[in-house]
């Protein structure tokens, strides 16, 4: 059996824009293993899984994730990242979707994931979600939101 910290690079390999398997990516996660985008509150479980990589790379094509720390601490495996690529797909959002600016982003991140018998049962993604909207030029929006908090 590989390491826990073997599957997780083996993981990050899988989702690399110039690799991407997101069949692969899945075959790692145990058969209800979830996948969590803190950030956003997204949770994508079992085969829908492949879906949420496939998107980013839909949205980011050339993703790379530089692997700054990694830290294997029995089934647990925490790791510092920078997410980083070209914005060249539409960006859904529930507003609807943001065209392709060209913008790169490198985005700091920290993962964590948990394993069991070699398996992903569960990965926790942090990634700053708002360096990410601010590198593809989509600042807060503060003037609407204090005006919303006004009328509540």
């Amino acid at each position: 059996m590989r390491s826990n910290e073997k599957v997780v690079r083996e993981a990050y390999r899988l989702a690399e824009g110039n690799v991407l398997d997101a069949d692969g990516f899945r075959a790692l996660f145990a058969e209800d293993g979830t996948f969590n985008d803190m950030p956003n509150a997204l949770t994508f479980r079992g085969d829908e899984i492949p879906h949420a990589v496939k998107g980013f790379a839909g949205v980011f094509p050339d993703v790379h994730r530089e692997l700054l720390e990694v830290h294997a601490l029995g089934d647990v495996v925490a790791v510092e990242l920078r997410i980083q690529g070209t914005h060249l797909g539409a960006f859904p959002t529930p507003a609807g979707e943001i065209p392709p600016t060209g913008n790169r982003i490198d985005v700091p991140t920290a993962d964590l994931w948990f394993l069991r018998d070699g398996k992903i049962e569960r990965f926790d993604c942090y990634n700053a979600a708002n360096v990410l909207l601010a590198q593809i030029g989509v600042p807060p929006d503060f003037k609407a939101a204090t005006g919303a908090a006004g009328t509540a």
